[in-house]
């Protein structure tokens, strides 16, 4: 088995902006663009982290939004070249612990039905298919599968919609 790539996780500031948008022009055929990924740092329902390696380079990021006790994974991204070394995995344990200790009663997700790293990822975690879009994605068109991952607990605490200053700090 080989090692892992060390990184650091932290949240996205506007110093990562660039090389977050080089990752999302290298990874999605529709990607977000550089002032998208701007006003995601504005978004009080929104946390978006980056994966740093030891020369501070972002090799990978994912956002998160929060909308009262609902939690939807927007983006996960890794450079190809840094793939299948627990990256991803890291990030999405940053929004698993997050989701837990603020009460969220559910992440959720889409991904390529042709994703089968990521699929298998998420299912490690938790994550169940719920239901498929059919035609989600463009470029090539194809289904997206819909995963979800539900935490049992009460209500949600009343500042859970706090996503981006809890994360951030």
């Amino acid at each position: 088995m080989r090692e892992r790539m060390h990184v650091r996780i932290v949240p996205m500031d506007a110093d990562h902006l660039d090389e977050v948008a080089e990752l999302e022009r290298i990874c999605f055929s529709t990607p977000w663009s550089r002032n998208m990924l701007a006003e995601e740092l504005d978004n009080a329902l929104s946390a978006f982290l980056v994966a740093l390696d030891d020369d501070g380079r972002v090799v990978g990021y994912a956002g998160l939004q929060v909308v009262l006790d609902e939690g939807y994974i927007t983006n996960v991204a890794v450079r190809p070249e840094c793939r299948r070394n627990g990256i991803a995995a890291k990030l999405l344990q940053v929004f698993l612990d997050f989701a837990q200790a603020n009460r969220l009663s559910f992440l959720t997700l889409e991904v390529r039905a042709s994703n089968y790293g990521a699929i298998a990822l998420y299912g490690e975690r938790g994550f169940r298919s719920v239901g498929r879009r059919k035609n989600y994605y463009e470029h090539p068109k194809e289904d997206a599968i819909i995963m979800t991952k539900e935490f049992i607990h009460g209500t949600a605490d009343a500042n859970a919609g706090a996503v981006g200053n809890d994360l951030r700090n």
